[in-house]
C-alpha cells in the first residue's frame, strides 16, 4: 500500500476521533508531510520506538502505541501460557500524552489476557526494571522519550530480567508488527474494566518503598557525607521530571542538609517550558540551576533527565563558576570512588568487575584494572551490559559492581538491569561529600586521577541527518566508509581497522584480519598510530550519525590537540554521504 493510500485509509478509519480527522485533513494539500507521515511504519529498534508525536505510521500516537503492544503481547503469548501469565510490568514519565499512552498499552495487554501491573502515576525509568525483577514479571514497557525535545515520545521494551529487549526479541516485535493491521488485528479491553476485573493492578508506594530501600543499601560512607554536612550545599534540578521526589528523598536519607531544588523545574510539565531541551548532558540546561547555586553558594549541582535514568552534575570552580564534568569523567571519578570506598568499608568482592560501553574512555579500563578489578566492554546501551552483568555472574566468572556509558547512564547494584539517576544521584552526591572533606573539589580530584592513570580527552559529535533524505545519507555514509576504509586521518595512519558488524579487524600494516568479541552492531572503528581510537555509529534513537573521539597523550595539552585536530575530519564525514 502506497504511503497516500495509507493516508486515505486512516482518514476513513472509525478508529479515528473527529479531531485526529481533522489534523489528517489539514495536511491534504502538503503531499511531503503526507509521505513523511505514512511512507513505512516508525521503526522498532533495540530501544523499541521513539518519535514526534502526531498522527501517522511513523508519528507516536494512540494506534500506533496499541499496534506495537499487540505485536510485543503476540511475542510474550508465543512463550506459553505460563509466561504470559507472569505478567508486565508497565510505567511512563512527565510528557504530554504518557499516561493515555501507558493506559492505551495496558488495554492491550490485558484484551490479549496478560495480567498488568501498572504505576498509578509517572515513575523514574529505573523503578520498571525494578518491579519487573521484584513481581518476576515476563516483561515490561515504559512510555518515555527520556531527554529528547518535548514534541518526542517513545516505548522502550523489557523483559523478564528487567533489562531492555534484546536484539532477538525486538526483531520478533518487529515482525509481528509488519504482519498486523494497525486497526484491524487489534485486541484491546477498557481500562476501567480492565482495573475492576482484576486485569490491571496498580503499583504506588509500596513498590517506591522497595526499590528506595535498595538504593539506600547501596550508601558506602554516611560518616564522611555527616563530617561536611552543615557546610555543604548542593543543587538539584529534575528537569521538571520524574526525579523531583524519588531523589530529594534519597539525599535527604544520606544526610544532606542543605539541598537546594529549582523551584521552577520541580513543576511537572512535559513541555519543558524553562529550557530548549531538557537533557542534562547539555551545560546551557543547567541555566536556572546554577542561577540558584550562586546565590545560595553550592559547591555542587546534579541534575536528572525528565524520566530519571541519567544524571549530570557541574562542580564551582576556582573563579566561582559551574563548570560541568563530562559522562566520561563523571564516571572514571565514580567508579575510582566506589572501588576506594568499598575497600574502605569491606564490601569490595573479590572478583569484582567494570563495565563500559565501547565509546566511553579507556582511562576507565585503566582504573579498574590497576585497582584489581575486572574491566569489559560492550556494544552501547544498557541492555548489553545487563547481558554481559549476566553472563558473567551466571559462570561465576565475577560481580559487576559498576557499569556505565559516556552519554551520562550508571548502573549500581543488582536489584535493576538499567541506567539509574537515583541510585547514580545518591553516590555522586556521597561522592562529592567525601572529597569536600579532604579539602578537594571534583575538579581536584580528577586532576589527581589523571596525574594518577595517565591523561585523557574526549569528544563526541553528532552528525545531524533529519527526514528521510538524512535517513538515506545515514545508510550512504557507513556504506562508503565500509567501502573504502581510512587508511590515514588527518594525516595520522591507522592501524586497526575494525567492524563490528562482521566483527572483524584488520591490521593495516600486514592486511590480517582476525576476528573479535564483539560482533552484530551497525559499529565502526580506527586505531590510529598515537593511540586515539575514532567510533562511527549512528544513533539508535535520534536521525543522527555519532562520532566519538578517544585520545591519550602525556598531558591535557597534547590530548586535546589530538581532539581538535580529529573532531575537523570528522565534521567532514558528512560529504560522503552525499
Amino acid at each position: 500500500m502506497s504511503y497516500q493510500q495509507q493516508y486515505e485509509r486512516w482518514l476513513r478509519s472509525p478508529a479515528l476521533s473527529p479531531q485526529e480527522k481533522a489534523e489528517l485533513e489539514a495536511m491534504a494539500q502538503d503531499p511531503k508531510e503526507v509521505e513523511d507521515r505514512f511512507f513505512s511504519l516508525l521503526e522498532f529498534g533495540t530501544a523499541g520506538l521513539r518519535g514526534v508525536m502526531g498522527l501517522g505510521l511513523r508519528r507516536m500516537n494512540l494506534h500506533v502505541i496499541r499496534h506495537a503492544t499487540q505485536a510485543f503481547a503476540q511475542v510474550i503469548l508465543a512463550e506459553g501460557p505460563q509466561e504470559a501469565a507472569r505478567g508486565v510490568a508497565i510505567c511512563y514519565d512527565c510528557r504530554v500524552n504518557s499516561q493515555a499512552f501507558a493506559r492505551a498499552a495496558a488495554g492491550v495487554m490485558a484484551g490479549n489476557g496478560i495480567p498488568v501491573r501498572l504505576f498509578e502515576e509517572m515513575r523514574p525509568t529505573p523503578e520498571l526494571s525494578f518491579a519487573v525483577r521484584e513481581y518476576g514479571c515476563v516483561a515490561g514497557l515504559n512510555v518515555t522519550a527520556s531527554h529528547n525535545p518535548p514534541e518526542y515520545n517513545g516505548y522502550k521494551v523489557y523483559w523478564s530480567d528487567g533489562a531492555q529487549l534484546p536484539p532477538r526479541h525486538a526483531a520478533a516485535i518487529a515482525a509481528q508488527m509488519e504482519k498486523l493491521d494497525v486497526f484491524d488485528d487489534i485486541q484491546s479491553m477498557d481500562y476501567d474494566q480492565a482495573l475492576a476485573q482484576g486485569m490491571i493492578t496498580l503499583m504506588g508506594k509500596e513498590t517506591d518503598e522497595k526499590f528506595l530501600g535498595h538504593v539506600l543499601d547501596q550508601i558506602n560512607d554516611k560518616a564522611a557525607v555527616a563530617q561536611v554536612a552543615d557546610t555543604f550545599r548542593m543543587v538539584y534540578t529534575p528537569f521538571h521530571g520524574t526525579g523531583y521526589q524519588q531523589i530529594p528523598y534519597v539525599l535527604g536519607q544520606l544526610g544532606i542538609k542543605h539541598l537546594h531544588c529549582v523551584p521552577e523545574q520541580m513543576v511537572i510539565d512535559g513541555t519543558f517550558p524553562t529550557v530548549k531541551s531538557p537533557n542534562p548532558e547539555t551545560p546551557e540546561s543547567f541555566a536556572l540551576a546554577a542561577e540558584l547555586a550562586k546565590q545560595v553558594d553550592a559547591q555542587f549541582i546534579l541534575g536528572s533527565d525528565p524520566d530519571a535514568d541519567r544524571v549530570a552534575i557541574q562542580v564551582k570552580d576556582k573563579d566561582g563558576q559551574y563548570v560541568q564534568i563530562s559522562g566520561n569523567q563523571t564516571g572514571v571519578l565514580l567508579l575510582d570512588y566506589l572501588i576506594g570506598a568499598k575497600k574502605r568499608a569491606g564490601t569490595l568482592p573479590a572478583d569484582a568487575v567494570a563495565l563500559k560501553s565501547l565509546v566511553t574512555t579507556d582511562m576507565a579500563r585503566v582504573v579498574a584494572e590497576k585497582n584489581g578489578v575486572k574491566s569489559y566492554n560492550t556494544f552501547t546501551g544498557f541492555k548489553f551490559m545487563a547481558e554481559k552483568k549476566n553472563q558473567l555472574e551466571a559462570a561465576g566468572q565475577g560481580h559487576v559492581i559498576f557499569s556505565y556509558e559516556e552519554s551520562i547512564g550508571y548502573m549500581i547494584g543488582d536489584y535493576i538491569r538499567d541506567k539509574d539517576a537515583v541510585t547514580a544521584a545518591l553516590l555522586l552526591t556521597e561522592m562529592t561529600a567525601w572529597y569536600a572533606a579532604q579539602g578537594m573539589t571534583l575538579l581536584d580530584a580528577m586532576e589527581a586521577l589523571y596525574e594518577k592513570y595517565g591523561h585523557y580527552a574526549e569528544k563526541t559529535l553528532n552528525l545531524v541527518m533529519p527526514g528521510l533524505e538524512g535517513m538515506a545519507n545515514m545508510k550512504a555514509l557507513m556504506a562508503s566508509l565500509r567501502q573504502t576504509p581510512p587508511t590515514q586521518i588527518a594525516g595520522t595512519p591507522v592501524n586497526l581497522q575494525r567492524d563490528y558488524q562482521d566483527g572483524t579487524q584488520r591490521d593495516t600494516a600486514t592486511g590480517q584480519t582476525t576476528a573479535m568479541e564483539l560482533v552484530g552492531s551497525n559499529v565502526l572503528s580506527y586505531v590510529l598510530a598515537d593511540e586515539t581510537t575514532i567510533v562511527v555509529r549512528p544513533s539508535g534513537t535520534e536521525p543522527k550519525i555519532k562520532v566519538y573521539l578517544l585520545a591519550q597523550g602525556p598531558d591535557g595539552a597534547a590530548c586535546q590537540e589530538k581532539i581538535t585536530k580529529y573532531a575537523a575530519w570528522a565534521e567532514g564525514l558528512k560529504e560522503l554521504a552525499n
